[in-house]
């Protein structure tokens, strides 16, 4: 049986996952075998963390749009479902882009909807 080495293979395998552990604190960013499980389980938290995002801007839209309609004595699901009815499709993005940016064409939107 032929005697096979490796050794190019491994080696790059091994610096690929050490470029990727840089920045670790400790032997997380210097030893493979820790540097290996390390890197695992970063790019787990970095593929939540990429779900959670959209949940937390989401979130924050909501929160910016709800404040901004309080001024104008009404609820976030109230005026949410009255711009429905009038068929004004804005996401919440842009709603709260216009409720920070331009407030007098989030009071437009409020008057539409009353």
């Amino acid at each position: 049986m032929v005697r096979v080495k490796r050794g190019n293979v491994a080696r790059k395998r091994r610096k690929k996952i050490l470029k990727l552990a840089q920045g670790f604190r400790g032997p997380q960013s210097s030893l493979f075998r820790i540097a290996n499980q390390q890197v695992m389980k970063s790019l787990v938290y970095a593929y939540i963390g990429r779900k959670k995002k959209k949940r937390v801007f989401r979130k924050l839209w909501i929160t910016r749009i709800n404040s901004s309609t309080r001024q104008y004595n009404m609820k976030y699901s109230h005026f949410i479902y009255k711009l429905k009815q009038s068929k004004i499709l804005l996401n919440r993005k842009m709603l709260s882009q216009l409720a920070i940016l331009d407030p007098s064409a989030f009071s437009n939107l409020i008057k539409v909807t009353k």
